[in-house]
């Protein structure tokens, strides 16, 4: 398990951690499924590395960004990771695993043996309770804490959540154009709104290169470009990135009015004036909208200057709330 780089540790080969429970986390910074489940990781370490627990972050890229070890060693720095990183960037830790989605809990015992496995998100109790159960195998007189509180509504036991949209991504390997005039790999097109909207699809306006993993938007070929986003939700993240040194500011509207200090995301500000922009200034996951209540929307992101770059979009659905009987 050498990978190609390591953050906050030297190369350790799995071998070595014979005699010790590993757990595993399989992510990538750019993935919001991996961050929600990254605070849940982040406190294991925190609360189980003096009792014997070894936790490693096994980074496997979802775009071409996160190939780069500087990037992601300043995500890792944001956020807060302590714990040895690998970069997995040819997927060789990935496919020894046989892993199939991020962000994935391979937990290992004492002998090398996968003891537990959790796909995607969710499961957090049950790992819990299994690293507990290996760490008390090494010493029944263990004194372990508590488990931990869930730390989002949605993870509550017996939370239910509304339908929403599925993430959407761009680019002509995975991404999927609403806009009739379709597109060429590796061509810039020129689209225009159609202004009707099917969920599930990304909608077009002014002239974009079609590349592997994302959009591309170059100022210099058109004065604006324009992404459409329909979705059904409580909260929007995108992954979004920019060619060159300087910041690139993008307008977001939902329902074609500006954002306010209520349902804007964590990284959109809302100026003086009222109107409502998202800095992008390194390839990263943005946080663009949190509504107030789960429901249907139209996104709209314009850009007029640089070259912006889309990948994704996730939305992320709300909790139904549960009447509770007071008899």
């Amino acid at each position: 398990m050498y990978g190609d780089y390591w953050f906050n540790s030297e190369p350790v080969p799995i071998t070595a951690l014979r005699g010790t429970p590993v757990l595993l986390f399989f992510w990538d910074y750019s993935c919001g499924s991996s961050l929600h489940a990254l605070p849940y990781v982040r406190g294991w370490n925190g609360r189980y590395r003096d009792h014997g627990l070894t936790v490693v972050g096994i980074h496997a890229p979802r775009f071409s960004f996160g190939l780069d070890p500087q990037n992601v060693q300043k995500a890792i720095a944001r956020l807060g990771v302590t714990f040895p990183v690998v970069m997995d960037n040819n997927l060789l830790i990935w496919s020894r695993y046989d892993i199939r989605a991020w962000p994935t809990l391979c937990i290992v015992d004492r002998s090398g043996f996968v003891r537990y496995m959790q796909e995607g998100e969710g499961g957090y109790l049950a790992a819990e309770r299994e690293m507990q159960m290996l760490l008390l195998e090494g010493n029944l007189m263990e004194d372990l804490p508590d488990l931990l509180e869930p730390m989002h509504e949605e993870d509550r036991p017996g939370a239910l959540c509304y339908k929403g949209s599925p993430e959407v991504f761009t680019g002509y390997v995975r991404g999927t154009i609403g806009n009739v005039e379709g597109s060429a790999p590796e061509s810039r097109s020129l689209f225009h709104d159609p202004e009707l909207y099917l969920d599930g699809r990304v909608y077009l306006d002014g002239a974009w290169l079609s590349r592997r993993d994302s959009l591309l938007f170059d100022a210099e070929a058109q004065a604006q470009g324009q992404l459409i986003v329909p979705y059904v939700g409580l909260e929007v993240v995108g992954v979004f990135g920019r060619e060159g040194d300087r910041a690139l500011e993008v307008t977001v509207e939902q329902d074609d009015r500006s954002l306010s200090r209520r349902n804007k995301g964590d990284d959109v500000r809302v100026g003086a004036d009222g109107k409502s922009v998202l800095m992008v200034d390194e390839p990263r996951l943005y946080s663009v909208v949190k509504n107030t209540e789960h429901g249907s929307h139209v996104l709209r992101l314009r850009t007029t200057e640089g070259k912006l770059a889309a990948y994704s979009f996730k939305f992320v659905p709300g909790v139904i709330p549960v009447a509770v009987s007071s008899n």
